[in-house]
């Protein structure tokens, strides 16, 4: 195992880890920007690593296609391809099938899929997903599963859940680089607790380096999302990490980790640049807004990143999806953002003052004191009492 994960301080199920990886010791909560193609797009590496990015995360599918994995072996494995010196996580190729490719089909063998080049049908097996992800070398590649949308119910979880738990014995037999590559398992099961509960056990029997809980973030409830998360983490080992996959809201990143989870990815942020809003303590700010065309402050005063250093509302008001340098700024900011709230629940777990920390951060999400129901709910069960910035109400939410 190629991978370390020490608990540094806890408050009830939350959890302030340093995981030490070949590339980097990481702390964690941590939040891993998505980087399809070994790119962010519009970020600098450099820039990358000024605002505190630890693990960026790359898509084996696209890389696969372009520039292939064989020329990323070729030129040193994708750290040196992209000069990146931090840590790297790659996904398995599995979920590009279900989300891009309409057209896929997935038996035992594998994922049989249209090629996206000249149209004929690839298969992606559990071997060829390790393979791939061995030449293109990250510190944490994962098991090639069969993903089903939480939204659908009937026999095919069950049967997707089966296989997932099958294939993973297939990718740890095919993963030539367990010295310096950990295999995370990911946990499937759609909203069926007890099918949840046969797939944790039977990857935690696996003894494996970390775990993912996936399948979520796929248009089910907030209530249904938050107690899946309890119910892995609860079940999941006590010395190694918990990756929720596809999460990238603030406050969905609060919510997990008071329930015990380490680790996120999501294309949120940086999505959400493009289209000009921004993240800020409040929630968001919509730089398109007319509003904005002579507002002088900073995106966000209490903000320190070189965006809010620097530049006024009216400003990236201007370029906002006319110039590049608009999605560009935002971006900086945005991760700025989630790498700074991954630092802060790290060290208000470690000081003792977690609670404090969600209080306020709820306070200004919600002056109102309207906090979601299923927030109330979550927090309840991770034994935080937010009683004083919540205001008891009957009607059921479930919102952002």
């Amino acid at each position: 195992m190629a991978l370390r994960f020490e608990v540094l301080g806890r408050f009830n199920r939350a959890r302030a880890a340093q995981l030490t990886l070949p590339h980097f010791v990481c702390q964690t909560p941590l939040f891993m920007p998505v980087g399809t193609q070994g790119t962010i797009k519009g970020l600098a590496t450099d820039q990358l690593e000024e605002i505190g990015c630890q693990i960026i995360l790359g898509n084996t599918y696209h890389l696969a296609l372009r520039p292939t994995s064989e020329l990323i072996d070729e030129m040193g494995g994708l750290h040196k391809f992209m000069n990146w010196p931090r840590a790297l996580l790659t996904d398995s190729g599995g979920f590009q099938m279900v989300s891009l490719l309409h057209l896929a089909d997935i038996t035992e063998e594998g994922v049989t899929f249209q090629s996206p080049v000249d149209g004929k049908p690839m298969l992606l097996t559990p071997e060829e997903s390790i393979q791939v992800q061995n030449r293109i070398g990250a510190d944490i590649i994962m098991a090639l599963d069969d993903v089903v949308r939480t939204t659908i119910t009937g026999p095919r979880i069950e049967e997707a859940m089966y296989r997932t738990l099958r294939w993973i014995d297939r990718c740890i037999a095919a993963h030539t680089r367990p010295s310096e590559q950990n295999l995370f398992g990911i946990v499937q099961g759609g909203l069926d607790p007890v099918l949840r509960d046969i797939c944790v056990r039977g990857l935690v029997e696996r003894n494996l380096p970390g775990y993912a809980i996936g399948g979520l973030a796929g248009g089910e409830s907030k209530d249904s999302f938050w107690r899946v998360v309890a119910q892995c983490t609860a079940a999941l080992p006590e010395d190694k990490p918990r990756y929720v996959m596809g999460v990238g809201y603030p406050l969905d990143i609060v919510v997990c980790s008071a329930l015990g989870a380490d680790m996120y990815d999501c294309v949120y942020p940086t999505r959400t640049a493009r289209f000009g809003t921004a993240l800020i303590p409040e929630g968001v700010l919509k730089l398109k807004h007319k509003a904005m065309a002579e507002d002088t402050r900073p995106i966000d005063p209490t903000c320190a990143c070189m965006v809010c250093k620097n530049y006024t509302r009216a400003y990236i008001h201007c370029l906002v999806t006319k110039d590049a340098m608009g999605s560009q700024l935002l971006s900086y900011h945005n991760l700025y953002y989630m790498l700074k709230l991954s630092r802060d629940l790290h060290s208000s777990i470690i000081q003792g003052t977690f609670p404090e920390f969600i209080c306020n951060f709820l306070q200004t999400m919600f002056p109102k004191g309207d906090v979601p129901e299923w927030v109330c709910n979550a927090m309840e069960v991770a034994g935080i009492d937010i009683s004083s910035c919540c205001t008891p109400f009957s009607s059921s939410q479930d919102s952002d």
